[in-house]
């Protein structure tokens, strides 16, 4: 117990007492809304002195529209090519020596940008994140625009057309989604789309979603709240709102069973299985994390073991649940081994579906994953820009920056029961199903209908 509560303490963790045996984890953190409408979240760490900031604008791919897709993705690339006072290449120039390092990411439900490095570097960092949200517009013109898209098709490219098995990024998202869903297409967008792409609709995406109120800024670290108030209220305070938004929403729909067969540059065949399962505000979120690992998140784990180990049928498989702010989807992937066809990959995943759907985890596997699955949660709130990000994702998907010991009682809470619930809920349903296999040979793909 010491220990732990040393632990906790170094991360900058506060454990609040619910008894002498129950250590509650708090990543306390203060909330304040600008008068135009953003979103500041401090959580100070004094543990080392480094500074994080990570800004997410509430965008991704799921606010795109058909026909105007890539956007998001193009703007994490446009939003380091300068603002009006801190001109191409000034951003990396300014930062670097001051010992911060900057990227971003996208994904369907939101852009972040983020900064990390020495915590007397923190006043530069905010005036450039406030330099090109509110004057990168002025900056903006075609050839910015097509040199990014440029990049931007080129890593498409890499990613998608040149990466082996990288087609199944496009194949399955408009397969499990229905036409016009906010996640019925990848989130780097059509090559069509960003061709068609205009310096207008860039400028108007901005307009609309690059605005004060529609973006989270945290700041986590060795600082001082009331000081880093005063930063931001400097730098951000006179960036004006921006328009209200309306969201997406994602219909109700059933998937229908679909079996997909793609050829590809490839030696060995892949199998993938997607299901359509729950949003990341479902009650069984956290149960559908934990099969994850029950079923390929170590060695002697179901389908690892079985399909790995001693079948030797498959070289890889590996299990994910993807629950998303409006939907959400869960997906098994298996790479066949040498002279191996799909349908006996196929067959042996629904045999230990099944089985754990019937007979449940063991005491012992479940106890093991939920552990697994602790360690790891706790383990990433070692570093101050993890814990950023973390606190921006709860302020979005679930109202509440602080919500850790949520997260960690709705894992710790996960019953054998509940396995076998959401597998018999999701996982025996209609699927996708989709088989890549090297160029002509399209009889190593899963064809054959298993009746249970």
């Amino acid at each position: 117990m010491r220990n732990r509560l040393l632990s906790l303490l170094v991360l900058g963790l506060v454990p609040a007492f619910a008894d002498a045996q129950a250590p509650r984890l708090r990543v306390p953190a203060t909330v304040d809304t600008l008068p135009n409408g953003l979103t500041l979240i401090v959580h100070e760490d004094h543990s080392v002195p480094r500074v994080a900031t990570n800004v997410w604008y509430r965008v991704g791919s799921g606010d795109e529209r058909p026909g105007r897709t890539g956007f998001a993705h193009l703007f994490e690339h446009l939003m380091f090519m300068g603002s009006e006072h801190a001109p191409y290449p000034q951003f990396d120039k300014l930062l670097e020596p001051a010992g911060m390092s900057a990227n971003g990411s996208t994904t369907e439900d939101r852009t972040n940008y983020y900064q990390d490095g020495a915590s007397a570097a923190l006043p530069m960092a905010l005036w450039l994140e406030a330099d090109r949200m509110g004057w990168m517009l002025p900056t903006m013109d075609s050839a910015k625009v097509d040199a990014q898209r440029d990049i931007v098709k080129n890593e498409r490219r890499q990613s998608y057309e040149n990466q082996p098995y990288g087609m199944a990024a496009d194949i399955l998202p408009p397969a499990l989604y229905p036409k016009g869903h906010p996640y019925s297409w990848p989130v780097i967008g059509s090559m069509a789309d960003l061709s068609a792409a205009s310096l207008e609709d860039v400028k108007d995406f901005f307009r609309r979603y690059y605005a004060p109120n529609n973006a989270a800024i945290v700041i986590t670290g060795a600082v001082n709240t009331d000081s880093v108030r005063r930063l931001v209220r400097q730098y951000f305070g006179g960036i004006p709102r921006g328009p209200a938004i309306t969201r997406p929403t994602a219909p109700r729909f059933t998937v229908r069973d679909t079996a997909i067969v793609a050829e590809d540059r490839v030696q060995l065949p892949r199998l993938y299985l997607a299901w359509h399962t729950v949003d990341a505000s479902h009650k069984d979120t956290a149960p559908l994390d934990i099969l994850s690992y029950l079923l390929s998140g170590a060695r002697n784990s179901r389908l690892t073991n079985a399909l790995v180990y001693q079948r030797e049928i498959a070289s890889a498989v590996s299990a994910f649940s993807d629950a998303k702010r409006l939907d959400g989807d869960y997906s098994i992937q298996a790479t066949a081994r040498p002279g191996q066809g799909l349908d006996s990959l196929k067959v042996a995943i629904d045999r230990e579906l099944v089985r754990l759907a019937t007979e449940g985890p063991t005491t012992r596997e479940l106890e093991q994953a939920k552990n697994a699955r602790e360690s790891s949660f706790l383990n990433q709130l070692e570093f101050i820009d993890a814990k950023a990000d973390q606190l921006n994702q709860y302020a979005y998907f679930r109202g509440t920056p602080d919500s850790f010991q949520k997260e960690l009682d709705e894992l710790r809470a996960v019953t054998a029961d509940d396995i076998k619930r959401v597998i018999a809920a999701y996982l025996r349903g209609p699927r996708v199903m989709l088989s890549i296999v090297p160029t002509g040979r399209r009889d190593l793909a899963a064809t054959r209908v298993i009746t249970q």
